[in-house]
């Protein structure tokens, strides 16, 4: 016919990897749950910052736990299988939520009647977030930099605890949690990288 056009086979391929064509690949199977998951963790996050902020920090507590929960399930969906990087990467970016909305509360309304639970929540926020950059930096150098949802767990329990109670060892606890796991993952980039530069030198 005329004016029609065939389109080489080259063509189709690179038609095919175009970002347009991105919405209609098939996604991963059960990662519509694995969303909905850390959607509603989020949400229930923000109710425990919510309840903080109103000083009923036993709900905020319970609140904040639930949330980890959902947001602990999510994740583990979303790196064995049942989600892909867009999952992954929700599931990094939830988690800094949860510590803002948790951990940021808690340190705002603790400030005066509480200065030590204010500046152990504060601790624990700022390690966890240097915690999460060393593992996102250690990633995009290709280094196998992994978090253990059993790590991330306790972390969640301990500030749950140390919020609903006022503890600040509880808060202190999991901030000695999170800067442990900057000095395991920081090693672990460190000899990675000296296996890389021996493996490097090795070549002909």
């Amino acid at each position: 016919m005329r004016g029609l056009r065939i389109l080489p086979k080259e063509g189709v391929a690179t038609l095919a990897r175009s970002p347009l064509m991105v919405r209609f690949e098939r996604q991963p199977p059960g990662t519509a749950l694995t969303r909905s998951t850390l959607s509603m963790g989020a949400l229930v996050a923000a109710l425990a910052a919510w309840l903080v902020v109103a000083r009923e920090p036993e709900l905020g507590a319970v609140a904040a736990l639930v949330s980890g929960v959902l947001l602990l399930a999510g994740g583990h969906r979303a790196n064995h299988g049942a989600g892909g990087p867009t999952d992954r990467m929700l599931d990094e970016l939830l988690d800094r939520v949860w510590d803002g909305a948790v951990l940021g509360t808690a340190a705002w309304v603790a400030r005066d009647p509480d200065p030590e639970v204010a500046l152990a929540s504060l601790a624990a926020l700022c390690l966890s977030a240097l915690s999460a950059y060393v593992r996102a930096r250690g990633a995009s150098l290709a280094y196998s930099v992994e978090e253990s949802h059993l790590t991330r767990g306790l972390r969640y329990g301990l500030v749950v605890a140390g919020v609903g109670l006022g503890q600040a060892w509880a808060l202190w606890l999991a901030a000695a949690v999170s800067g442990l796991a900057v000095i395991v993952r920081t090693s672990q980039v460190a000899v990675e990288e000296r296996t890389s530069q021996a493996a490097r030198d090795q070549r002909p």
